[in-house]
């Protein structure tokens, strides 16, 4: 920078800045060494990066500043990966310092305020980049000069330690980012410190659920009586559900799925013997899986994106039936051999144990989805949308092969079992579809409340009036069309897959049956009556059908523009059984009565065993999985997706994008012929490079 004023005249010692207040330059009292005139004279496309001392314009710095007090509002901008005092925030991102908690992310460097005795507004160094910025010797004198380095050091001698415990990252891990601004009382902060104690909003819905809780509780003692008393088995439901909810939010933290901690309170609860579900109060379990199980059905038919279905659907059908088959036929014949079951009892245990959970494979593709990874060829779309259509062939299946097995109608009316509970429930999907785009109206003001509530009636209806009918098949068949079919002329009237009021109506209903369902699961199993040997080859039969589905799945996907790694993914995403493997597996007990054998009896505690055991070894194994080899074995794209709108549950769909690699090339796809000739004719051209001269 150069001045045309001169070093004693008013202009060179008292200059306004641009807020109309005058600063006084500091004197250099530095001994600078002197150039010969024509180098201090410089042309006029030169542009000088030493600033001289004298001169009143402001620089920005990137010094820290004094950390604000302890009580004030505090928080990372991404907790969970970096340390407070590592990252500037950028220059054009809006959040600020004082926005967020104590030894946050530093205020931006453009942000006008001066150090601690700092009395004139010195000026200070800039640098946009550490990996850019090339410090000169006089930048390291004037920086001495205006003890900057001593205020950097004693801003780290005064720093609260607080933030660097053990404790204090364990409380930020457990934080999760609001969507909008929250209230509080002024006193909060004060009384319940940033991050160890929760914000006045966690709080207070914390105090709204357990009066919510309390309230009806009083009224259903009212009502019932004893069973909702302290000690009867209503009151002990509602104990395991608060508890495994717990359980499922502890599981959580380790960012395993919460079904695991929820099926681990069941077990304990039942084991220690703090709940009793046996007696007349199975009945009441049995229509919980049942609307469990409806809710299951319908999250997978609305989670399936109508436009990429009629793209793919071959492929989504080839993926989803063939491996399904063939993992059926193995656990089927495994079971048979070495679980010692009947043929049709192995195929029963065949069909529940071939189902995807969606409840693990959903929130871990929503997050490589959001991330960019696999985006570009739909992968997280195939595997979403394959896993609502096996889930919808296992209970269908299961449904047949129960009725055949339980029913004692005569031969013909088994015989007409695949075809009308094929036609009637995909016939009972096309019309409920249809129904649901006109009734209600579109612009009906109520159309959310009044679309989510008649969509849950009528598929309600169908697992129900299908089991009346002696057709037990055909309702999970019609749940997950009619659920498709809706969705598909919502998203034509400008409903989005990823933006449906509907879907996250259903979400909220999971929300509550979710630790119903595994929480009474887990209860079902009573450790001391299992046989260990039951469970070692049951292991062994479920990595079995898991292992050769993986194989059969990366071998019969070939014409689906996917390369070797891309193929054994979406087989490793299949592996994890959760959802359906807890709401069929005990179903298969609840149908024998007092003419059933004892045998009988020990094959359905068999199928029971073995599907709880199946989701306490493939559920958290297959998260894990995808989490760690999706980044691996996918391409990540540079336009990353959005995250979703409209109100959601804090899950793994809300984790902010932390890692900004390049997209990877593939290397297993065909080189551009193009693009290398231009490569080619580039690298002839000399490389220019402008650097400013010091």
């Amino acid at each position: 920078m150069t001045t045309n004023a001169d070093e004693g005249s008013p202009a060179a010692t008292m200059k306004p800045t641009a807020t109309g207040r005058p600063t006084r330059p500091t004197p250099l009292t530095i001994n600078v060494p002197t150039a010969s005139t024509e180098a201090q004279t410089p042309s006029p496309g030169h542009r000088s990066s030493i600033v001289i001392e004298s001169q009143p314009k402001r620089r920005v710095s990137i010094a820290p500043e004094t950390p604000p007090l302890a009580s004030s509002n505090s928080g990372f901008d991404n907790p969970a990966f970096e340390p407070a005092h590592m990252r500037k925030i950028s220059q054009t991102s809006m959040h600020s310092y004082l926005d967020y908690g104590p030894l946050g992310r530093r205020r931006s460097i453009l942000k006008e305020s001066p150090l601690p005795n700092d009395n004139d507004s010195v000026d200070r160094i800039s640098m946009h980049s550490f990996e850019n910025y090339r410090q000169s010797a006089l930048d390291v004198l004037n920086a001495k000069y205006n003890n900057l380095q001593t205020v950097h050091e004693s801003w780290h001698s005064n720093c609260n330690y607080v933030e660097q415990s053990w404790i204090y990252n364990l409380c930020l891990k457990c934080r999760t980012d609001e969507p909008s601004t929250s209230w509080e009382p002024p006193f909060w902060q004060k009384v319940f410190p940033y991050p160890l104690c929760p914000t006045f909003r966690a709080f207070s819905r914390l105090v709204s659920l357990i009066a919510i809780g309390a309230l009806l509780w009083i009224v259903s003692f009212v009502i019932i009586g004893h069973a909702a008393a302290p000690g009867g088995q209503l009151f002990g439901l509602v104990v395991l559900t608060v508890a495994a909810n717990f359980g499922g939010y502890i599981i959580s933290l380790t960012t395993l799925p919460r079904l695991i901690g929820m099926l681990l309170v069941g077990l304990l609860f039942q084991n220690v013997g703090w709940v009793d579900l046996d007696g007349d109060f199975s009945k009441v379990t049995a229509h919980l899986r049942k609307f469990a199980l409806t809710i299951i059905l319908t999250r997978a038919g609305l989670e399936m994106e109508p436009e990429a279905f009629k793209k793919v659907y071959k492929t989504i059908l080839k993926l989803g039936i063939v491996p399904w088959i063939v993992e059926f036929g193995v656990l089927a014949t495994m079971s048979h051999y070495l679980l010692g079951l009947p043929w049709i009892w192995g195929c029963l245990m065949g069909s529940i144990m071939a189902a995807i959970a969606p409840a693990v494979v959903v929130p871990c593709l929503f997050r490589l989805r959001t991330k960019g990874y696999g985006v570009a060829k739909g992968i997280p779309t195939l595997v979403v949308a394959v896993s609502g259509v096996d889930d919808a062939i296992s209970v269908a299946v299961f449904g047949i092969i129960s009725t055949i097995m339980f029913s004692d109608r005569g031969q013909l009316y088994l015989i007409a079992q695949v075809p009308v509970c094929l036609i009637g429930g995909l016939g009972f999907g096309v019309i409920w579809g249809l129904l649901a785009r006109i009734f209600p109206e579109r612009g009906d003001a109520y159309v959310v409340p009044l679309r989510t509530l008649m969509l849950f009636a009528g598929n309600l209806v169908a697992i129900y009036g299908s089991e009346e009918l002696g057709f037990e098949g055909a309702g999970p068949l019609g749940v997950v069309f009619s659920s498709f079919i809706s969705n598909y002329y919502w998203c034509k009237d400008g409903w989005t897959i990823d933006d449906n009021p509907v879907s996250t109506a259903f979400e909220i209903f999971w929300m509550i049956f979710e630790p119903i369902l595994f929480g009474v699961t887990g209860a079902t199993i009573k450790i001391r009556e299992l046989d260990s040997g039951v469970l070692y080859m049951g292991a062994l039969c479920i990595f079995a059908g898991v292992v050769i589905r993986i194989f059969i799945t990366a071998g019969i996907a070939f014409g689906d523009r996917l390369n070797t790694k891309e193929k054994f993914f979406v087989g490793l995403s299949w592996m994890a059984k959760a959802t359906v493997q807890a709401a069929l597996g005990p179903v298969a007990l609840r149908h024998l009565n007092e003419k059933s054998t004892d045998d009988e009896r020990n094959w359905a505690q068999i199928v029971q065993a073995v599907c709880i055991l199946s989701i306490l070894l493939t559920a958290p194994l297959g998260a894990i999985l995808i989490s760690v080899t999706g980044p691996r074995m996918l391409t990540k794209t540079k336009q990353t997706q959005q995250n979703l709108t409209g109100w959601r549950r804090p899950s793994i769909r809300d984790i902010s994008i932390i890692d900004e690699e390049e997209e990877r090339e593939d290397p297993e796809m065909p080189v551009d012929k193009q693009t290398q000739d231009n490569t080619q004719n580039n690298s002839q051209h000399p490389n220019f490079s402008y650097i400013s001269n010091n």
